[in-house]
């Protein structure tokens, strides 16, 4: 095929970056005070927005996190025996404390991630969703509960729900906050303590979210913070963890399955993902394409949920085709910390650089750029706009690799047995969404190779939804969060049995042979009763 450029006349509205640090230093300051460190090391973080210093951020060290660890395991000990309604009231304390605080945290998530101010009042908002969730299902979810004992009458049974410990979190930058927070609540319901180690490009966010916590009432050892790099940092909290909670890339997510599986821990992983979109032809065209929209440049495509592959049926293709090119033609970009705009930057150069090489990737190998494809250095240094292509082929690296950033695929299908087989293709398994009749969509929902199935929406009707459990298969990562699951992921069980009037190896009065006859007699019998 012919390398091809298609330019569209501009219609979106751009603004120029105003980004401006909305906090004092000594604000910064009792914020990075909660990081544990004697080091007296620091780097400074940059944000995505302008290019700018936010904050000079301290630097633990692996001593610092054995620190934190002995702090932490302190702390848990006393947590695990506070009664569980005194949890729930510091959970639901943090709900409101969230959204009393979301301007300051609006303008934090902003200027760390680079992110619309719609999208950084998601993060608020799933974060208190989170709290409450667990708040008010903390006694269903932890009470001891009576199971079927080995004889009817006389086995009693009770499975008590054990916290691990200490749990190691190690958020990313994308959803800085609830990344950082929303992983840890259950932990810390549970009865755990936590250490965590925020992403270096955004620990302010995290550390906000922290202070809440401390001022909803949750002991300040119970939640340690320290800083630094993942090989020296994130791999002493995996060393010491009784279990480890990543989000992350699948290639870090397997050095880390392999450091746990080394010490015989637990650890949930949350990884990467191509997660593809199926517009059937009961679709409707402008619904579908607003949604794909939404669900393939949220947070500028860097969210993990995010769709990266489109399959639209052969009868609605050109129609889906015309509407998505005018709907992300019109596309406002900003770097402005109020509402309105509907994509910010992406966070660094390296995300830049994956985009823009993915884009010219597949442009060499005969794709065709339909919208946008170009950096916009004139908004911010790492704004890129909003792209989609046509004709991507197998040669092309964004054909299978994850680009996390503001870019989609659009291929045509003529069966529904071939839209299955295509959204199956590759090694992920995380999200998936699709258009169309919801019935026939449900169908067809439980024959993709995904975590989370969404049906006339991209992502956020799965992940909002904490009673339903999320996560990946395949290579898309280990364990849910969210739901029960969420919670008894940080959690051991413990069976304690009691038995009354009569042995399990029956009463000395009557021999071997005699009583193996009698319990002969009985499995016969219970096998014919309902229950047993």
């Amino acid at each position: 095929m012919s390398l091809a450029v298609v330019t569209a006349t501009e219609t979106r509205i751009e603004t120029p970056t105003t980004a401006e640090l909305p906090m004092s230093a000594a604000r910064i300051v009792g914020l990075t005070s909660q990081i544990r460190t004697t080091t007296h090391e620091s780097r400074t973080t940059l944000s995505p927005m302008d290019g700018k210093p936010v904050a000079d951020i301290p630097v633990s060290s692996v001593d610092d996190v054995q620190a934190a660890f002995a702090a932490a395991r302190n702390a848990q000990v006393g947590w695990a025996r506070t009664p569980l309604i005194e949890r729930k009231k510091a959970l639901l304390k943090l709900h409101d404390l969230l959204l009393e605080n979301q301007e300051e945290l609006l303008d934090l998530i902003q200027l760390e991630s680079g992110k619309t101010r719609a999208h950084a009042f998601d993060e608020i908002a799933h974060v208190a969703l989170t709290a409450r969730f667990y708040a008010r299902r903390l006694h269903k979810q932890l009470s001891p509960q009576r199971r079927s004992g080995l004889f009817p009458g006389l086995t009693s049974v009770i499975v008590n729900v054990v916290p691990k410990g200490v749990v190691g979190i190690i958020s990313p930058w994308n959803y800085p906050l609830t990344m950082a927070i929303s992983d840890g609540i259950p932990a810390i319901a549970a009865g755990n303590a936590v250490v965590h180690k925020p992403d270096s490009q955004s620990p302010l966010i995290a550390l906000a979210g922290v202070e809440l916590m401390r001022k909803a009432g949750i002991p300040a050892d119970l939640w340690q913070v320290v800083s630094g790099t993942g090989p020296v940092v994130g791999t002493a909290i995996i060393e010491r963890a009784d279990h480890v909670c990543f989000t992350g890339s699948t290639a870090t997510g397997r050095k880390i399955a392999k450091q746990a599986a080394e010490r015989l821990i637990s650890c949930s992983l949350e990884l990467g993902g191509k997660n593809p979109m199926i517009v059937l032809d009961s679709a409707k065209v402008d619904k579908a394409a607003a949604g794909a929209v939404n669900a393939c440049f949220s947070a500028a495509g860097q969210l993990c949920v995010s769709i990266e592959r489109l399959y639209v049926a052969d009868a609605i293709y050109d129609d889906f085709r015309k509407a998505l090119v005018e709907k992300v033609e019109a596309m406002e970009l900003s770097s402005s910390l109020e509402f309105g705009p509907d994509m910010g930057s992406l966070v660094s150069q390296s995300q830049m650089d994956t985009t823009k090489n993915h884009v010219d990737d597949a442009v060499h190998n005969g794709a065709t750029v339909l919208a946008g494809g170009e950096a916009r250095p004139d908004l911010g240094p790492f704004f890129f706009e909003p792209t989609v292509l046509e004709g991507v082929t197998q040669s092309a690296q964004c054909f299978g690799e994850e680009t996390f950033g503001p870019l989609v695929s659009l291929y045509r299908f003529s069966t529904e047995d071939e839209a299955v087989a295509l959204a199956n293709q590759g090694e992920y398994g995380l999200n998936a969404s699709i258009f169309g009749n919801a019935g026939r969509a449900r169908e067809l929902a439980g024959r993709i190779t995904a975590g989370t199935v969404n049906i006339n929406e991209g992502f956020a009707a799965t992940f909002g939804s904490l009673d339903a459990p999320m996560g990946g298969m395949r290579q898309s990562g280990l364990g849910r969060r969210h739901g029960s699951e969420g919670i008894l992921r940080y959690t051991e069980t413990q069976s304690v049995a009691s038995q009354s009037l009569l042995p399990v190896s029956g009463p000395k009065s009557i021999s071997t042979r005699k009583y193996t006859g009698i319990m002969t007699f009985a499995l016969r019998f219970l096998r014919r009763t309902p229950r047993a």
